[in-house]
Protein backbone atom coordinates (compact mmCIF):
# COMPACT_ATOMS: atom_id res chain seq x y z
CA UNK A 1 0.00 0.00 0.00
CA UNK A 2 0.88 3.66 -0.72
CA UNK A 3 0.04 7.64 -0.31
CA UNK A 4 0.76 9.45 -3.59
CA UNK A 5 1.49 13.07 -3.07
CA UNK A 6 3.01 15.59 -5.72
CA UNK A 7 4.47 12.53 -7.39
CA UNK A 8 6.18 11.14 -4.48
CA UNK A 9 5.15 7.63 -3.36
CA UNK A 10 5.13 7.08 0.85
CA UNK A 11 4.97 3.22 1.56
CA UNK A 12 2.87 2.17 4.33
CA UNK A 13 1.60 -1.27 5.72
CA UNK A 14 -1.54 -3.14 5.45
CA UNK A 15 -3.27 -0.75 8.22
CA UNK A 16 -1.94 2.43 6.81
CA UNK A 17 1.53 3.51 8.99
CA UNK A 18 4.17 4.76 7.18
CA UNK A 19 6.81 2.28 6.95
CA UNK A 20 9.85 4.22 6.66
CA UNK A 21 9.04 6.79 9.82
CA UNK A 22 11.78 9.19 8.05
CA UNK A 23 9.38 10.03 4.89
CA UNK A 24 7.18 11.76 7.16
CA UNK A 25 6.07 15.39 5.73
CA UNK A 26 3.15 17.45 6.55
CA UNK A 27 1.39 16.54 3.49
CA UNK A 28 1.51 12.83 4.75
CA UNK A 29 -1.11 13.51 7.56
CA UNK A 30 -3.05 16.03 5.56
CA UNK A 31 -3.52 12.86 2.69
CA UNK A 32 -4.13 10.75 5.55
CA UNK A 33 -6.41 12.90 7.27
CA UNK A 34 -8.04 13.52 4.01
CA UNK A 35 -8.68 9.12 3.46
CA UNK A 36 -10.45 9.77 7.05
CA UNK A 37 -12.84 12.83 5.72
CA UNK A 38 -10.83 15.14 8.19
CA UNK A 39 -9.79 18.52 8.10
CA UNK A 40 -6.79 19.59 10.03
CA UNK A 41 -6.87 22.26 12.00
CA UNK A 42 -4.48 23.97 14.44
CA UNK A 43 -5.69 21.65 17.32
CA UNK A 44 -4.69 18.75 15.17
CA UNK A 45 -1.52 19.40 14.29
CA UNK A 46 -1.43 20.16 17.93
CA UNK A 47 -1.41 16.82 18.76
CA UNK A 48 0.27 15.43 15.83
CA UNK A 49 3.30 17.56 16.62
CA UNK A 50 3.12 16.87 20.40
CA UNK A 51 3.46 13.15 19.34
CA UNK A 52 6.18 13.32 16.78
CA UNK A 53 8.05 15.19 20.03
CA UNK A 54 7.31 12.38 22.13
CA UNK A 55 8.55 9.97 19.88
CA UNK A 56 11.82 11.50 19.29
CA UNK A 57 12.27 11.73 23.07
CA UNK A 58 11.17 8.31 24.11
CA UNK A 59 11.46 6.28 20.82
CA UNK A 60 7.89 4.92 21.29
CA UNK A 61 4.30 5.66 20.25
CA UNK A 62 1.87 6.41 23.54
CA UNK A 63 -1.13 4.41 23.64
CA UNK A 64 -4.29 6.47 24.43
CA UNK A 65 -3.72 6.44 27.95
CA UNK A 66 0.11 7.51 28.45
CA UNK A 67 -0.73 10.09 25.68
CA UNK A 68 -3.83 11.81 27.55
CA UNK A 69 -1.70 12.01 30.50
CA UNK A 70 1.16 13.48 28.56
CA UNK A 71 -0.85 15.75 26.61
CA UNK A 72 -2.35 17.01 29.81
CA UNK A 73 1.07 17.66 31.62
CA UNK A 74 2.44 19.64 28.41
CA UNK A 75 -1.11 21.23 27.13
CA UNK A 76 -3.43 21.52 29.89
CA UNK A 77 -6.47 19.08 31.52
CA UNK A 78 -8.94 20.67 28.70
CA UNK A 79 -6.83 19.21 26.15
CA UNK A 80 -5.86 16.47 27.98
CA UNK A 81 -8.58 14.21 28.38
CA UNK A 82 -9.97 11.57 26.17
CA UNK A 83 -13.19 13.74 25.51
CA UNK A 84 -11.39 16.70 23.42
CA UNK A 85 -8.60 13.91 21.52
CA UNK A 86 -11.23 11.68 20.43
CA UNK A 87 -13.18 14.92 19.20
CA UNK A 88 -10.52 15.42 16.96
CA UNK A 89 -9.07 11.52 16.06
CA UNK A 90 -12.93 9.68 16.37
CA UNK A 91 -10.98 6.86 15.16
CA UNK A 92 -8.92 6.54 18.16
CA UNK A 93 -6.73 9.46 19.41
CA UNK A 94 -3.36 6.84 19.72
CA UNK A 95 -4.03 4.77 16.48
CA UNK A 96 -5.41 7.69 14.10
CA UNK A 97 -2.96 10.37 15.34
CA UNK A 98 -0.01 8.17 15.74
CA UNK A 99 -1.03 7.47 12.17
CA UNK A 100 -1.03 10.94 10.80
CA UNK A 101 2.25 11.64 12.48
CA UNK A 102 4.40 9.40 10.84
CA UNK A 103 4.54 7.19 13.52
CA UNK A 104 4.22 3.00 14.07
CA UNK A 105 1.08 1.91 15.63
CA UNK A 106 1.24 2.40 19.48
CA UNK A 107 1.61 -0.90 21.82
CA UNK A 108 -1.58 -1.84 23.01
CA UNK A 109 -3.90 -0.44 20.42
CA UNK A 110 -5.97 -3.33 18.46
Amino acid sequence: MAIEIDGKTFETDEEGYLVNLKDWVPAVADAMAKEDDLELTDEHWDIINFLREYYEEYQIAPAVRVLTKAVGKKMGKEKGNSKYLYALFPYGPGKQACRFAGLPKPTGCI
